[in-house]
Parts: C-alpha cells; sequence; structure tokens
C-alpha cells in the first residue's frame, strides 16, 4: 500500500546494537514474544522474519523517542512543562484526595458511620466568591493577545511612557473583560440556580418517629429514602422495600447510561417481606457494600439481619441497586443509602469537557505572535535610526507602545461575534431543523475536517429491529414464509379435549409427543413442526423483556383490582427491555401466535394462540454482559414441573457451549453478510437433583466477597456443556434516511470515513457495504485476529502490501497492533479510504480519536448517538451528537446536536465552509486595519526625526476601531464564495479548505504588504499635499484612511447583502456628522473646501485603485476554483 513509508529506523551501528542488546533483555523478559521483534523492521519478509537475520537491528522505539533535555528544550516550551509539573504536584498535595473504602451501612442508622462521607449536594459551579474574579481574569490572561494588551495599558501608568489618553487603551480593554466576566457570571448564576433546584428538592425519610420531609442535599449515608412515581433518585441506594406486590419496580436510566429502555430493578427479599415499612426499624440489620467505583453496570455487596435465628444473609448485585440520577418509573421506592455526593457513581462518571480551540484560533495567536516580534524589530530601527541617543531605551519602549495597534485589540471581539453569528445561523436554517450549537467557539471547525468517525448503531442505522429470519439447520424461514410458522404453532397448541391433566387444564398436544420422542432416544430425529415449536418456545421464554400495561383510570384508585384483573389486550401493551434486538424477538413469537402476556420476578405467563395461558416459574437468571455475549435463564414449567435451561447469546460465545454441528458457523457468515445481528438459541433439560445441585453452589458463589464475580461466572459455566442448539435467528437494524448519499457527499469532499461500532465483525462489514461507506467495487482486508506481537508483525506486513482497500479490524487485534506498532498501523490505515473497527469499547473509540489527531495533525469529527459514543465525542476536535433511541446522552455531551445525520452534508459543506472562510477574512482584515494605522505612524515618526509622538490621539483612536469601521468590516460575516446549492452540488470545493489555505502566512503576508503600501501611500501623500498648518496632515489622512478602509470592505466582499451597503454608507455618514463635533483634530474651516476634497479623493484612488486592478486581472488570468461554477 505505502511500500515509501519508513516504518522503522534502522541502525549499522554495531556498537550501538551490542548496547541495546544488553539493555533490552532486562527490559523485555516478560514479554510472550522473542525480545528482538522490538528492533526489527516492519518491512521485513516473512522469511527474514523466521530467520531473524542479525543485521536487520533498531533501536527500541521507547530509546528512539526519548529526548534530549537541554537549554534548548527548556527555552522552545520545556519551561511551560516544568511549571505544569510543579502546579500538580501543589494540587496534589492540597487537593489530597480520600482513599475510598468499602463500608458497612446500618439502616436508618446514620450515626452508626464509621467515617465521615461527603454531602449530597449537587456542585457544577466552576468559581465561588473569592475565587471568581481571579479565576476569570486567569482564563483570559493566559492568552498571549489580552496579557499583551494588559502589559501596554499599564504601560500609561509610568508617566515617561505614556503615549496618549488613559482612556484610549483601558477603555477597549476594560469593554472586553467587562463582557467575559458579565458573560461568565451569568454562566455561573445558572449553574447556581440550577445547582440549587436539585439540592432542594423534597424527599421524605422514614425515622423512628415516622416520615419528615429533607432537602436532598441533607441525605447522609444509612438513611432510609422514599421516592414516588417520576421523581429523581437524590443518591446511591439499596432496594429494600417497593409499593408493587411482584417486589420489583422499572427505573429509567437515560440521564445516566443514555438508554431509553426501563431497567427492572429488585428489592431485597428479606425486607420486602416485612408486613409493614415500620418494621425497618424493628430489626438490627445492615448492608455490606463495596468501595465506590466507576462500573454502572456491576455491584457487589451483601444484605444481613443480626437479629433472626440463623442470621439471614443475601447477597446483592446490580439489580439491587438505584443510581442516583435515574427516575422511578413504577411504584414507590424505599432505599437504603450508601454513596452520596462525590462519591455517587454519577459524579464519578461525568467526566468534564475540556475546553475547545479551534484551529483557526491556533494560527491566528501565532500571527498575533509574529505582529509582536515585527513589532519590536520596528521600534529597534527606530531606535537604531535615532542613533541610539539619550535614553534610548524608554524610546523604545514608547515606540512599541505607539505600534501596538498592530495587535488590535478588537481581533478577539470580532471573532467571538462572528462565532456567535454562524451558531445562530446554523440554528435557523431551515434545511437542518432542530439542529442546536453547545460549543459556539468551534464553528469554523466544521469546514477543516478530514477524519469523520462515526458509530453504527442508531447513527447509520436507526436503531429500530425487525425480524427478519428464523433458521432450523436444515430449513431456514424468512419474511415471506413467516405464515407457515404460524399455521405450524397453531397446530403445535390446538386443543385436545381428550387429553387433560390432573389439574383440568388441557395440555398443548405438541408438547406431548416432544417429551416422548425425546425420553425414547436421542437419536430420534424430530419432525419440523417440533423443532420449530420448540424454537419459538425458546425465543419467547429466553429474555429480559416486561409486558406494560397502561392503567386506566377507571379502577378508582385501587392497584390491587387492577393487578387482580389485569387488562391483557395487545393494544394496551408494550414491551420493556435494555435492548431493542429482545423487544424484536418477543414481538415477532406474538406475531406467530405464542404472546407474552405477563412477567414478574418469579413467574412469566405465555398465551398459546388456542388462548391458553402457559405459565413458568423463573428459577434463576443469568443477564448479558459484554464479556459473556451471552444471556440465561432457567425455568420451570407449571403444569410438567419439567425444569429447562435456555441460553442465547453471540455465535462466537455459543459454538463452544452447543453440541456438534455442521452449519452454525456458515449460516452466521451467511446472515451477517446480509446485514442481520445474529443470535444462537440453545436449551438443556435438567433433572431436579441437578438443579438442586446447581442452585447450592450457585448461591455460595454469590455470598462471596472476594472474586465473586470469577465465582458466579465459573459455577454457571458448568451448566453451559453440550447444549441442544435450536436455531439461529436473524434481526435487522435498518439505515438511517439519506445515509447512503451522505456517505458519498462526504467522501466526494475528501473526508476519510472510519466506522466505529461495538458490533460484530460480519454485521458492520455488511452495514459498511450496503450504506456505501465500502464501494462494491473496493476491496476489503479483514485484519486476522492476532494476539501477540509476532502476528501483529506479520499482519501488518500482510495489509502493507495491499493497494487502496478498505480495512476491517476487531477491538482485540486493534489493542495488540497499537501495544506495539502504534505509529506504523495508524500511518497504513491512514492511507485507506475506509476503515471500520467492530467490538470497539467506548474507551478504545476515543483512544482512536486521539490518536488520529497525534500521528495525522488533521481535524478529526466524531458524531454518535448513545452513552457509549460519550468519550469519542469529547475526544474529537469537532463532536456531533444525534438526538436517537439511546436517549440524549450524545446529544447533550457534543458541540453540534442533529437530529438526523443526512443533515452533517449541509453542516459540514455549506456552514462549516461559510464559518471557516468568513473567519479567516474576518480575522485578516481586523490585523489589517491595525498594521495600516502602524505603518502611518511609522512613517510619521521616521519623517519628524524619528520623534516617538503619536500620530492620532484621543477619539480619533478609539472612534477608528469601532463606529467608524466596525459595522462595513463585521459585515464580513454575511459574505459567502459559493451558494449553499452549489456547495453541496460540488463537494470537492471542501478540500481546499482542509488545506488551510484561507489563512497562512502567505496570505497573511499579501496583508502586510498591502498595508505597508497603503499606510505609506495615505501618509505621505497627506504630508506631500497638506499646506501650512499640521492639523491639515491629520485631516487628510484620518479621512483618506476611513474612505480606504471602507473600499477595501468592498473589494474583500465576495457577494453582496443588502446589510453590508446599510452598515458600509450608515459608517460613512457617522464620521461625516461626527466632523461637525471634532474641533479639536480638525479646522471645519479647511475640510468644507475643494482643496480639501480633492486631495482625500486623489490620495485615496492611489492607495486603492492598484489593488482593484490587481484583483481584477487575478480573477481574469488566474480564478479561484469556486469562481467557475459560479459563473
Amino acid at each position: 500500500m505505502a511500500d515509501s513509508i519508513p516504518l522503522n529506523p534502522v541502525r549499522k551501528n554495531s556498537k550501538l546494537i551490542t548496547y541495546y542488546n544488553a539493555a533490552r533483555h532486562s527490559r523485555y523478559s516478560l514479554e510472550d514474544e522473542p525480545s528482538n521483534l522490538d528492533e526489527m523492521p516492519l518491512m521485513m519478509s516473512e522469511e527474514g522474519f523466521e530467520n531473524d537475520e542479525s543485521d536487520y537491528q533498531t533501536l527500541p522505539r521507547a530509546r528512539v523517542n526519548r529526548r534530549q533535555r537541554g537549554l534548548g528544550w527548556f527555552l522552545c516550551g520545556g519551561w511551560r512543562v516544568l511549571c505544569g509539573s510543579c502546579f500538580d504536584c501543589l494540587v496534589r498535595v492540597f487537593r489530597r484526595k480520600k482513599t475510598l473504602k468499602a463500608r458497612t451501612v446500618w439502616l436508618g442508622c446514620p450515626e452508626k458511620c464509621e467515617e465521615k462521607y461527603p454531602k449530597n449536594g449537587i456542585k457544577n459551579q466552576k468559581y465561588n466568591v473569592f475565587t471568581f474574579v481571579p479565576g476569570v481574569l486567569y482564563q483570559q490572561f493566559k492568552f498571549f493577545l489580552n496579557l499583551y494588551f494588559l502589559v501596554v495599558a499599564c504601560s500609561q501608568f509610568v508617566p515617561s511612557l505614556k503615549i496618549g489618553y488613559l482612556y484610549t487603551y483601558w477603555a477597549p480593554l476594560g469593554f472586553v473583560m467587562a463582557v467575559t466576566m458579565a458573560r461568565e457570571a451569568v454562566d455561573e448564576v445558572r449553574r447556581y440556580q440550577r445547582d440549587k433546584e436539585m439540592n432542594s428538592q423534597l424527599y421524605s425519610k422514614l425515622t423512628v418517629r415516622g416520615k419528615i420531609q429533607v432537602k436532598s442535599s441533607d441525605i447522609q449515608v444509612g438513611d432510609l429514602i422514599i421516592v414516588e412515581k417520576n421523581q429523581r433518585i437524590p443518591a446511591d441506594m439499596i432496594f429494600m422495600r417497593t409499593s408493587e406486590k411482584n417486589g420489583s419496580c422499572f427505573i429509567r436510566t437515560d440521564q445516566l447510561d443514555g438508554e431509553t429502555d426501563w431497567k427492572l430493578k429488585v428489592a431485597v427479599g428479606c425486607t420486602q417481606r416485612l408486613p409493614a415499612v415500620g418494621d425497618l426499624f424493628s430489626i438490627s440489620a445492615y448492608v455490606y457494600a463495596q468501595k465506590p467505583q466507576l462500573d454502572i453496570h456491576s455491584f457487589e455487596g451483601n444484605f444481613t439481619r443480626e437479629d433472626a435465628d440463623p442470621q439471614v444473609h443475601e447477597s446483592l448485585n446490580i439489580e439491587n441497586t438505584l443510581w442516583a440520577s435515574t427516575v422511578v418509573a413504577s411504584g414507590t421506592v424505599i432505599g437504603v443509602v450508601i454513596y452520596t455526593g462525590k462519591e455517587t457513581r454519577s459524579v464519578l462518571n461525568t467526566s468534564f469537557a475540556k475546553n475547545k480551540v479551534g484551529l483557526l484560533d491556533l494560527e491566528l495567536n501565532r500571527l498575533t505572535k509574529a505582529l509582536f516580534l515585527a513589532q519590536v524589530v520596528l521600534s529597534i530601527v527606530m531606535i537604531a535610526l535615532q542613533g541610539f541617543v539619550g535614553p534610548w531605551f524608554r524610546n523604545l519602549f514608547r515606540f512599541i507602545v505607539l505600534f501596538s495597534y498592530i495587535i488590535p485589540i478588537s481581533l478577539r471581539v470580532n471573532l467571538d461575534m462572528g462565532k456567535s453569528a454562524y451558531g445562530w445561523m446554523i440554528m435557523k436554517d431551515e434545511n437542518i431543523p432542530g439542529t442546536v450549537v453547545r460549543t459556539s467557539t468551534i464553528p469554523e471547525e466544521l469546514g477543516r475536517v478530514v477524519y469523520l468517525l462515526t458509530d453504527k448503531t442508531g447513527t447509520l442505522t436507526q436503531n429500530e429491529m425487525i425480524f427478519k429470519r428464523l433458521h432450523l439447520g436444515t430449513v431456514s424461514y424468512g419474511t415471506d414464509t413467516m405464515d407457515e410458522i404460524q399455521s405450524l404453532m397453531v397446530q403445535s397448541y390446538a386443543p385436545v379435549t381428550s387429553q387433560t391433566s390432573t389439574s383440568g387444564t388441557s395440555v398443548p398436544s405438541g408438547t406431548t409427543p416432544l417429551r416422548k420422542t425425546q425420553q425414547s432416544g436421542p437419536k430420534v430425529r424430530k419432525s419440523v413442526s417440533s423443532r420449530v415449536h420448540e424454537a419459538v418456545k425458546a425465543i419467547a421464554l429466553c429474555h429480559n423483556v416486561t409486558p406494560v400495561y397502561e392503567t386506566h383510570a377507571s379502577v378508582n384508585g385501587e392497584p390491587e383490582s387492577a393487578e387482580a384483573d389485569q387488562d391483557f389486550s395487545d393494544d394496551n401493551r408494550t414491551y420493556q427491555a435494555s435492548s431493542p434486538d429482545e423487544v424484536a424477538l418477543v414481538r415477532w413469537t406474538e406475531s406467530v401466535g405464542l404472546t407474552l402476556v405477563n412477567r414478574d420476578l418469579a413467574s412469566l405467563q405465555l398465551r398459546t394462540p388456542s388462548g391458553q395461558i402457559l405459565s413458568f416459574y423463573i428459577l434463576q437468571i443469568f443477564p448479558f454482559t459484554s464479556e459473556s455475549k451471552r444471556m440465561g435463564i432457567i425455568l420451570r414449567e407449571e403444569s410438567t414441573g419439567d425444569i429447562t435451561f435456555y441460553m442465547k447469546g453471540a455465535d462466537v460465545a455459543m459454538a463452544s457451549i452447543v453440541q456438534y454441528n455442521d452449519w452454525l458457523e456458515e449460516e452466521c457468515g451467511n446472515m451477517a453478510r446480509e446485514g442481520l445481528r445474529t443470535l444462537v438459541v440453545s436449551k438443556k433439560s435438567l433433572s431436579e437433583e441437578q438443579y438442586q445441585d446447581f442452585e447450592n453452589r450457585y448461591n455460595q458463589a454469590k455470598l462471596s466477597l472476594h472474586d465473586r464475580g470469577l465465582k458466579v461466572a465459573a459455577v454457571v459455566e458448568s451448566l453451559e456443556r453440550e447444549m441442544e442448539l435450536l436455531c439461529l435467528t436473524g434481526v435487522e437494524d435498518q439505515l438511517q434516511a439519506d445515509v447512503r448519499p451522505t456517505l458519498e457527499l462526504l467522501r466526494n469532499a475528501g473526508i476519510k470515513i472510519w466506522m466505529l461500532t461495538g458490533d460484530k465483525l460480519e454485521t458492520a462489514t455488511c452495514i459498511a457495504k450496503s450504506s456505501h461507506l465500502v464501494s462494491r467495487s473496493q476491496d476489503i482486508h479483514v485484519f486476522r485476529p492476532i494476539s501477540s506481537r509476532g502476528e501483529a508483525h506479520l499482519e501488518l506486513n500482510a495489509f502493507r502490501r495491499k493497494h487502496d482497500c478498505a480495512l476491517v479490524i476487531s477491538g482485540d487485534s486493534l489493542e495488540v497492533c497499537l501495544s506495539y506498532y502504534e505509529h506504523e498501523f495508524v500511518e497504513l490505515a491512514c492511507q485507506c479510504p475506509a476503515v471500520v473497527c467492530c467490538r470497539c469499547s467506548p474507551t478504545q473509540k476515543a483512544q482512536i480519536v486521539r490518536l488520529l489527531a497525534q500521528h495525522t495533525s488533521n481535524r478529526t469529527c466524531a458524531i454518535g448517538d448513545g452513552g457509549n459514543d460519550v468519550s469519542m465525542i469529547q475526544a474529537a476536535h469537532c463532536g456531533i451528537g444525534i438526538e436517537g433511541k439511546e436517549g440524549k446522552q450524545a446529544s447533550l455531551a457534543a458541540d453540534f446536536s442533529i437530529t438526523q445525520f443526512k443533515h452533517i452534508g449541509r453542516l459540514l459543506m455549506v456552514h462549516g465552509r461559510n464559518s471557516y472562510k468568513r473567519s479567516a477574512a474576518l480575522g485578516q482584515f481586523v490585523m489589517h486595519r491595525g498594521m495600516i494605522i502602524s505603518a502611518m505612524q511609522a512613517v510619521f515618526s521616521s519623517v519628524f526625526f524619528f520623534a516617538s509622538v503619536p500620530l492620532y490621539q484621543g477619539f480619533l483612536m478609539v472612534g477608528y476601531a469601532t463606529i467608524y469601521t466596525m459595522f462595513p468590516v463585521f459585515s464580513l460575516v454575511l459574505d459567502q464564495d459559493v451558494k449553499p446549492e452549489m456547495a453541496l452540488l460540488y463537494p470537492e470545493l471542501y478540500k481546499d479548505l482542509t488545506k488551510g489555505r484561507s489563512l497562512s502566512f502567505k496570505t497573511f503576508l499579501i496583508w502586510v504588504l498591502i498595508s505597508v503600501y497603503q499606510g505609506g501611500i495615505l501618509m505621505y501623500g497627506a504630508l506631500v499635499l497638506f499646506e501650512s498648518e499640521f492639523v491639515h496632515v491629520v485631516a487628510i489622512s484620518f479621512t483618506a484612511l476611513i474612505l480606504t478602509e471602507l473600499l477595501m470592505v468592498a473589494l474583500t466582499i465576495r457577494t453582496w447583502h443588502w446589510l453590508m451597503v446599510v452598515a458600509e454608507f450608515s459608517s460613512l455618514g457617522c464620521y461625516l456628522a461626527s466632523l461637525a463635533f471634532l474641533n479639536e483634530y480638525f479646522d471645519l474651516s479647511f475640510i468644507t473646501t475643494w482643496p480639501f476634497l480633492w486631495k482625500v479623493s486623489a490620495i485615496t484612488l492611489v492607495s486603492c485603485l492598484p489593488l482593484y486592478i490587481i484583483k481584477y486581472l487575478k480573477r481574469k488570468f488566474s480564478p479561484p476554483s469556486y469562481s467557475k461554477l459560479s459563473s
């Protein structure tokens, strides 16, 4: 692919080889691979790899990257590193974090707590009363631009350095600081009010004397808190009791993990069984909770009741927890508080996003430093021409202050106002409704994107699952043959009156012959009908879905009667589960006749096509985890007493669990190529003895305090052997609207798209093809699964030989590559037209974004819709969130929020282009406005014997930067070089933006030359043409300067807007009107004469006409790419 890439530096120096060979044995002795891999060039062939040829020796990476730290390093930024380290040390000393420990919490007795725990108050404020002013000032003056103005303004208090009136320096700086402080103060007050509102929410607390109302911020560890339906849970709690009879409740977690599906939570059995709520104080019980940690999906603890004989011990897991910031969705719950404030899961997982600074701001900062250098050099030249006479050092400082207008203070104000204007335009665009700009400081980044990293589920796809395929090994059913399954199910459950059980209920005819067949011998081949029946029954039973029924007002407020008389009608039922795949499967079983009608903690009921209800007792449930990639359930059928263990999961996890078969792997691959998400379903019949033995071992493992997770997993795995494979299901996730044309548009714009997903490799590859992320004709290189450095070495060599092909790699292989060959891998991957990373964790997604930013120095943009995409969105230069099925977490954490993926095309092509082009023009023009007046000052001083005397004083300088030129210059934010329709029709125009040609040292130097030329003409012209009095020089040159600036704005504009015309004429009107009041600067009798008019016109013409001619010739003989389209 890229034969020219030097993948590792080769050293032939034998002395170095000996030295490093000696050093590396100690360093890499613990590695699983031969240590010489570290020194081997990646370009080696497999033969060379096997032979380990000795002349291929290189420096170890860690030693190559070590820099010499000398004086040069210190001056070129090392001082910053050292200062930062010292500051971090001080912070660590003053803010020593308390080590988090496990705890024992007594029910309703906060006073028994052994340690002091943090307050439960929410605090999102950045500052307090004392730190506000110093904090805001530090944030402002850490930028070179603002610090420079502060130093210049302070210098005016020294009499010998004073140049003009104090207000000409302090008024603009004071205005900028006042605006900034006001904005920060408003944000801070809003944060305070939001925090106060949350902290003041009232909750009922149970005490020995009954219920009392407490504020959220006053809740302590050990308190028993009552939380009503639709109320926010104020702290991390263990679920003790609920008003629901089944001992469980639903909570909404979208503010915690971004998922919109409800989660089922289970009360502690011992406390739920107590006759009354008040009995919680009559027992002596405590909860042992592990130390606070980040993981919101796991918890280990124990509940112990001491006053019982024998003592009652119950193991606690994630199902017994109620995390803060979640909302109770059903019933009323009582919980004991175990973590408060900073120790809650939601606060521990809150990552404060770094303040993002746009590339354009960094480029302008560099240009500002260049201007400062020019200013110092110009001042030194002036002193040198003076001959270093008298107090030359003082004069040097006076010249530096005189030329301080080279760096205009209005630059930051204009750009910030411009950014706000772009944000307003984006939000008002009718073609992308619902778009929100959350970070107003980086709209220009949208015009510089080179890498777009996108999530798959919910971003490229709709996250709406539809059941498409059922495969039984020998027969496969698709959407067009589902009616066959329906008729088979009707036959299986046809009521047979002659066959009745002892209880008098009819037994389904499809199940009895099935059991006889099983008992008669395992070799007997089952009929298709019985296999379909078993598969559908397994899918209907093996899940975590709960049917929810809306309670109607007609129940007279009696929940008991509602539960006894439950309305099982189909139109009143909705399904709740943590995965949309599971809901799709249960909806499908309903469509073929087997309906889930009721479920609680201990049982579930199915309705057959004939209307009969089948009841099952839930003995155990093993929820799905990202590590196990499977979920299981053990059920006892009420009518027969049979115990069955059902399990479903990903093919990679289930392949080793099910009995040997010759079709599973092939069919999983086929379904994945169709873009379907596959699940393997299996079952195992258990005898009573087998189950009792398992239950004893399982309960023992659940009470373990050390390595509980491993012990529980080991016990469950003892069951997961030789399971009977029932079927393979395929569910489709449909593509979002207009994904294909949008991706094609972005690809044509030169943007490289990487898809990062947690889904399996085959599905990710298929979606990449169906969405045209990878074109049909393009080759795909699937990176082999690797686990060691040697395998990574060989696989990267194989990949390097491929040309122009898309890369598909799994998260595990990526981890190995990045451990050993980070630079080489990124270098090769960046040459691919598209990259798909599957089985990616959220942290890996963020790591990939950071790697691309570091290695390529290009702008990255991340787009996602779920809580798992937040870290990626925050790590990218520009984060875009989609309000999707998975909640609003990604949208709230992003810099820009959109409602559909297709809107990203317009956001980048139109708004990104306009923001960047306009800001580049605005920034350079504001600089030109400062440089032209400094050039005039230089000419003036050199003519008058290098005297450090200001040319314009007082109001003229303030007026020049504000009312006379501000509106025309700021009107450049309305300019556009290409119409939006053209930008979308020809996305290739976007490629030019990523090269950064609109604002570079070349364009900057052109503006410097223009400023020097115009400043020289204006000043020399005024000096040549002025008559008897010096005041005429000021009048002629200043009027010509204002006219020149207005004409230059007109020259810069590419597309006129009516507001631009208004700004030009209103500014000119303001200047002409103010002439009557500026008696101390202008001679009114002179400025109303013809000589004044023709002199001003002549100077203005000479300063502007050549530039208009050059612009005309350039457009004629070397037009920009977009001008050909617009013509």
